[in-house]
């Protein structure tokens, strides 16, 4: 068999193992966008336009051996992958790594970083001019983004809007008690078990006062912002040729991380359907399991790098660059992190070293 590896997406996993294989193997990396995107601080980009260049990374330095191309993927097959524009890439292996959207701001909505960095300038000017902000959905996102908002503008008002009964529902009621103190001496309105009757009038990210019926009342704000829905990135995979995807859009993997039927076809990242948060450290290990098993199939050796979902959930939610919580497990169990720790391994920077050092800008 050959050492042509195919991988589709260049995100968090897609990245990472393209740069894994990179001088053992012969890597085509195949992505529309013509940067790689840090969407753990596209949320700061939008309160602070000045640092906003700092979650782009273009990927002509990630790659010493393989090839970057710059197109969408419409179709893979166990023998390769089709492109966009009608061209084909014969592969020995493929990765599935084409990760999910999710609304803006929280992620980017176009493949290019100029006009993604263009749309964030506009949308800091409408959220500028806001004095009461209303984010719907009381997830990471929606807090996280509640806390930049509070770090950057410490007198607008902003509202989350949840129909969920609990924060963060998964974690340790330590976590959610500190989340809740932390809110509350920020002064966001935390409005949990309420949904809206009906969607704002307005456009997400466009300043315009509204007032929305909600099932305990009314609110009232300046504009808002959509914090909930996540949709799996596998289009090209409609056709079955590869596989059946579950209800949600995922793919089912082995312990090996291989496409289930598939020695030679590989997944990671959001489009698994591991029992496990969708979290870019997440995608990162299962890169590492991922190039481990394809070095050693190009070796002529079994594949036997597994991966299993922690037992323990594990979070790091900053509420601006010097607040938040944390969660990771530990030999007693869950382990809460104050914000000073949170801050220092995430916060602080959102992982822009780190991405710096893997993409050859540091």
């Amino acid at each position: 068999m050959g050492r042509t590896v195919a991988v589709i997406g260049g995100g968090y996993g897609g990245a990472a193992v393209a740069k894994a294989l990179d001088q053992d193997t012969d890597i085509v990396l195949i992505e529309s966008k013509d940067a790689f995107v840090n969407s753990s601080g596209s949320l700061r980009a939008l309160v602070r336009p000045d640092w906003a260049g700092n979650i782009f990374f273009p990927y002509d330095r990630l790659l010493q051996r393989g090839k970057v191309i710059r197109e969408r993927v419409v179709s893979v097959d166990p023998g390769g992958v089709t492109l966009a524009s009608g061209e084909r890439v014969d592969a020995d292996y493929l990765v599935l790594a084409s990760g999910s959207s999710y609304p803006y701001p929280a992620k980017t909505d176009t493949d290019s970083s100029g006009e993604a960095l263009e749309r964030l300038r506009v949308t800091h000017k409408e959220l500028a001019a806001a004095d009461r902000v209303l984010l719907v959905g009381a997830g990471p996102v929606g807090l996280e983004l509640s806390g930049e908002i509070k770090a950057v503008w410490p007198d607008k008002h902003v509202t989350i809007v949840d129909p969920a009964e609990q924060l963060v529902p998964d974690f340790q009621p330590e976590l959610r008690e500190e989340l809740h103190r932390q809110l509350d001496a920020l002064g966001v309105e935390l409005r949990l078990g309420t949904a809206l009757s009906t969607q704002p009038p307005t456009e997400p990210g466009r300043t315009e006062t509204f007032t929305v019926a909600t099932t305990d009342g009314e609110i009232s704000a300046d504009i808002w912002f959509r914090c909930y829905g996540v949709s799996v990135n596998g289009d090209y995979l409609g056709d079955g040729l590869v596989t059946e995807r579950t209800p949600q859009g995922h793919v089912r993997v082995t312990e090996t991380l291989n496409v289930e039927g598939h020695g030679h076809i590989y997944a990671l990242g959001d489009i698994t359907d591991l029992a496990e948060a969708k979290m870019a450290r997440n995608a990162m290990q299962h890169a590492e399991i991922v190039a481990e098993n394809i070095i050693a199939q190009v070796r002529g050796e079994q594949p036997t790098a597994v991966y299993r979902p922690a037992s323990i959930p594990s979070v790091l939610l900053p509420l601006g660059p010097s607040g938040g919580v944390g969660q990771v497990p530990s030999p007693d169990g869950p382990a809460i992190l104050p914000a000073r720790m949170v801050a220092e391994y995430k916060g602080t920077d959102l992982l822009t070293g780190r991405f710096s050092e893997l993409f050859g800008v540091a």
